[in-house]
């Protein structure tokens, strides 16, 4: 079982010229703890069910950044990249820069995206689903294509939504064969059968039962395609709340979660600023799930 931290929030004391050294805290303690990933979103307005529109968001490619240069270990990534928000080749190369800097510890997560508000109330592009799909397929080809390739002459691609004439990535990332792909969803047409396809984990939302359901047809596409199962690492998303469920409870909870097929749960921390909370979660629930 490995356990990521996803920073969804920073709303925090201080304001925003107190962001960066809380967020270097944050992240260099759940490195040191035990934490195997660290992630943000990749939004521009805060989302709903999390606060206001006006509540503070960092952007999420520049926060990795400076996320990597406060850790050493934990793998850090987008939970997950809105595909409208950069061009594929943007996409691979923002990855491989990131694995690059950290040490080989990228993540390259993929979506289709949602949040029509804040792309329309910022001007950024947001096509129908169908194109974006179109567009997440294209970039997952590509980035295949990139990190398979050398640091010499790339070939060309031509896609649904992308053309491109030289597939050029130098330098190349450290993680090999590839900065490892996630794709997030859960649906059953589309987006697991790219999964099953392209991607290195899935990201899914539910309890036990749903992911069991959402595992069994991952497997159906995987052997679709001919790919081994247990190639893709099955991950889960969820948030903790130690003011209101005890750790025992937690435990219980994630190991049904770990029973129905999850390998990997990432999960945002309510008062994940508080001094302790993390080494609490670290000293209480991780040995008892591992």
């Amino acid at each position: 079982m490995k356990f990521g931290l996803t920073i969804n929030s920073f709303t925090w004391p201080g304001g925003g010229a107190a962001i960066g050294p809380t967020l270097a805290r944050v992240v260099r303690i759940a490195d040191d703890v035990g934490f195997d990933s660290i992630w943000v979103m990749d939004h521009f307005f805060q989302i709903r069910g999390l606060g206001p529109p006006e509540a503070p968001m960092l952007e999420g490619q520049t926060a990795l950044g400076f996320m990597a240069a406060h850790s050493s270990r934990a793998r850090l990534g987008l939970m997950v990249g809105g595909i409208p928000y950069r061009q594929p080749a943007v996409w691979i190369k923002a990855a491989t820069t990131l694995d690059i800097l950290s040490g080989g510890r990228a993540w390259l997560g993929l979506g289709a995206a949602w949040n029509e508000e804040e792309s329309r109330a910022l001007g950024i592009p947001f096509p129908p689903l169908g194109q974006r799909f179109d567009n997440l397929r294209d970039t997952l080809e590509m980035a295949h294509a990139m990190f398979a390739g050398g640091s010499g002459t790339g070939e060309g691609f031509e896609g649904r939504t992308t053309t491109a004439t030289r597939l050029l990535n130098s330098p190349q990332s450290i993680s090999r064969p590839r900065v490892p792909i996630m794709v997030g969803g859960g649906g059953e047409k589309r987006t697991l059968r790219l999964v099953a396809r392209y991607a290195d984990a899935c990201n899914v939302f539910g309890d036990a039962d749903t992911l069991r359901h959402k595992y069994a047809v991952l497997a159906e596409h995987c052997a679709a395609v001919g790919r081994p199962y247990d190639e893709i690492e099955r991950t889960v998303l969820k948030s903790l709340d130690l003011e209101r469920e005890s750790t025992g409870h937690v435990v219980e909870r994630w190991g049904e979660l770990a029973e129905a097929g999850a390998q990997h749960i990432i999960f945002s921390v309510r008062g994940v600023t508080e001094p302790g909370r993390l080494e609490q979660i670290a000293t209480d629930i991780f040995p008892r799930l591992r």
